[in-house]
């Protein structure tokens, strides 16, 4: 997989596999980031582009499962693939359960690892569409007013016009406009789209 601007990040307390791994990245068209400690990779600058994370798990200080734990707790969105010469079955459970796309055992073979990392930077890709998304609904969800919003709640919550008028105290006539404007300033083009947008901005869709 191709990714323009792709960078991977490399941090391992061991200097030559820091120097393997980022030759290997970058034959393989990436560019290399690498870090000699878990506290070096918090501390440095890192460009604003799609994103993987080739990390050790054992390493002096922090080590690799602290350091995914760190970047969970601050909202970081970053695709971990761990590799290791010492892992074992719970640590392994415990990477993958947090979100880590693969866990690959010392020694393992180049494709092995690029094959990881292809999947890594499809997670990323994911994850910044989902955001993106996001960000757009929230903008969208601004610009209804508390009369529409109402409405766009109870219509994600499946109730029909006449329900929605009753429990409103208005006319259905009016639920249907307000509904109109909702789908429009939503950008949705079916009830359904409507569901999802509300499950994505954590909108309750159980009627009340």
């Amino acid at each position: 997989m191709t990714v323009q601007n792709a960078v991977v990040y490399v941090v391992d307390d061991d200097p030559s596999v820091r120097k393997s791994l980022a030759r290997l990245m970058r034959s393989a068209g990436f560019e290399a980031c690498t870090f000699t400690s878990a506290l070096e990779f918090i501390e440095g600058k890192k460009p604003e582009s799609p994103a993987c994370l080739v990390l050790d798990l054992n390493m002096p200080g922090l080590n690799g499962l602290q350091l995914q734990e760190y970047l969970l707790d601050h909202e970081i969105s970053l695709p971990i693939v761990f590799i290791t010469g010492y892992g074992t079955v719970p640590d392994s459970v415990k990477a993958m359960k947090a979100g880590a796309v693969d866990f690959l055992q010392k020694p393992f073979t180049d494709e092995d690892l690029l094959a990881a990392i292809a999947r890594a930077f499809e997670a990323d890709l994911r994850a910044r569409q989902n955001r993106k998304q996001l960000k757009q609904l929230r903008e969208s969800l601004e610009t209804l007013t508390p009369r529409e919003c109402e409405v766009f709640r109870l219509v994600a919550a499946g109730m029909l016009n006449k329900q929605i008028a009753f429990q409103l105290g208005t006319v259905e006539k009016t639920v249907k406009v307000h509904r109109a404007r909702v789908m429009a300033k939503m950008g949705a083009h079916s009830v359904a789209d409507l569901v999802r947008f509300a499950d994505k901005l954590g909108i309750s869709s159980y009627p009340p």
